[in-house]
């Protein structure tokens, strides 16, 4: 199977701004179950783009863009080619907490079993552990599908109550959240009750009209992936009780969402910005001739079109606003 993918990303300062430094986490991986085959990442005031692989074998892009600019806008592009998962099975043998802590003792996975920044363990994790009766029984495998659906049943799904940075304590109060916050419940409950190496996925759901999934398809999506036994890293999707499969498309993993975010960087400037995200996955017939680009739907190619207007530009200053505007920076 293959998707195309255009993820738009769109920053609009309320004044120009003097420097934009930004990193991105937008490429596909490629690995045993997906392969990227072409990626594209176009910038806007136009710049030199770097990138470089991070540790977990992320890609990232980087670019610095000196000089005014009122607006700073992303597009990536890409093709990816999906193998079929194999079924995951409902439980695993017997014995298989006594082998996954002989692994976890032979192996190197202590980042994937501490508290990170948006995984932690409070009070209130502890007492929904209690609530869902989450300890080590029967087997890894099939405690990991039942707290799947667990946290798909215990919290409602719902865009914007919660923000990039919020603590799990929020999701936990309100009983409400989007799929990063069920991705880090589910982290932290799989870390400090379970004991099972537990690893947050950023990335792209692809939404079939067959499909009933709560979560948005015009946005980024997250999950998690547990290490077992016989099977290795395993993605459970909490947010639509789905075991994760070849429409989950994978660009970066890591501890949680503060190692992967798809943007992340700096602007210098007094000003305030509005964020704007735009996201269409869509199945492809393959990879395109050498001689032609993806295709780009007429209302995609719209909306990219808006996002790189040139802004208006605010009148000029008078002589008293500079002025006024010196004696602020000077304070």
């Amino acid at each position: 199977m293959y998707y195309s993918i255009r993820h738009l990303t769109k920053f609009l300062y309320k004044s120009p701004v003097s420097e934009s430094i930004m990193e991105t986490r937008m490429h596909p991986r490629s690995d045993a179950q997906q392969r990227c085959l072409t990626f594209h990442l176009s910038v806007s005031p136009r710049c030199r783009v770097f990138s470089y692989r991070d540790h977990l074998a992320n890609h990232v892009h980087h670019f610095d863009i000196p000089g005014q600019h009122g607006q700073l806008v992303i597009v990536a592009e890409s093709l990816v080619e999906m193998a079929p998962h194999p079924e995951v099975a409902p439980s695993l043998p017997p014995g298989s907490w006594a082998e996954l802590d002989r692994l976890v003792h032979e192996g190197d996975f202590w980042e994937m079993l501490l508290p990170s920044e948006f995984a932690q363990f409070t009070p209130e994790l502890q007492d929904l552990g209690r609530h869902l009766d989450l300890r080590r029984r029967d087997d890894p495998l099939s405690v990991l599908h039942k707290l799947n659906a667990q946290l798909y049943d215990y919290f409602d799904y719902k865009p914007k109550s919660t923000k990039a940075d919020s603590p799990i304590d929020l999701a936990l109060t309100s009983k409400a959240g989007v799929c990063q916050d069920f991705s880090h419940v589910m982290i932290s409950l799989v870390r400090s009750q379970l004991q099972v190496p537990c690893r947050y996925v950023s990335g792209y759901l692809y939404h079939g009209d067959a499909h009933k999934d709560r979560s948005e398809s015009s946005a980024t999506h997250a999950w998690i992936e547990a290490f077992l036994p016989e099977l290795g890293w395993v993605g459970f999707d909490p947010t639509n009780n789905l075991v994760a499969g070849d429409r989950h498309i994978r660009t970066a993993i890591g501890c949680d969402y503060a190692d992967v975010p798809p943007t992340h960087g700096v602007y210098r400037g007094r000003t305030k910005t509005e964020l704007s995200v735009a996201v269409r996955v869509e199945p492809s017939e393959g990879t395109p001739s050498l001689d032609r680009e993806l295709p780009v739907p007429e209302d995609w190619s719209i909306l990219v079109e808006k996002a790189q207007a040139v802004p208006q530009q605010p009148p000029p200053m008078t002589r008293q606003q500079q002025h006024a505007q010196q004696q602020q920076q000077d304070k």
